[in-house]
């Protein structure tokens, strides 16, 4: 994944130490109308590499979610085969005693057998689920990097 560069810097706009601490005299030098462009260039940068970053996550973790989702219908149709099958198997068993509702029921107890193996699954992908880590780390992060360093210049 590609990331926006930084904005320009101050003055002449090709500074080679970009995104570095000015000096008292950079910013002195400079007019207010220049310190806001590139604040707001650089809060305009963070946001768009913010939005990336959560666009990235939202594909990795639901491509997850939709392996995790597929699993837990597949465990969901098991259940309504072993419901299906228990229930041929009661009326099969009380109608004929004998032959034909056993079958029934081995159907169905195999079907259950499947069903539960299906949701070991889905639940185990699901749990690795972790939701929006890099982003949200990042995003808590954005408050102090707006804050003064000690070393700061003022005017």
């Amino acid at each position: 994944m590609t990331m926006p560069t930084q904005g320009s810097g101050l003055g002449s706009g090709n500074h080679s130490d970009a995104g570095a601490p000015h000096t008292a005299a950079e910013v002195k030098s400079s007019s207010i109308g220049e310190l806001l462009r590139q604040v707001t260039t650089d809060m305009s940068t963070l946001m768009r590499q913010e939005v990336e970053l959560a666009k990235a996550e939202i594909r990795q973790e639901g491509k997850k979610a939709g392996k995790a989702a597929g699993l837990f219908g597949g465990a969901g149709f098991g259940g309504y085969m072993v419901a299906l099958f228990l229930s041929l198997a009661l009326w099969a068993g009380l109608s004929n005693v004998m032959d034909a509702g056993w079958a029934g029921l081995i159907v169905a107890l195999l079907w259950a057998a499947i069903a539960a193996v299906l949701y070991s699954l889905a639940r185990k992908n699901a749990q690795r689920i972790r939701g929006l880590k890099q982003t949200n780390d990042s995003v808590q992060r954005i408050p102090d990097a707006l804050k003064p360093h000690p070393e700061g210049v003022t005017r």
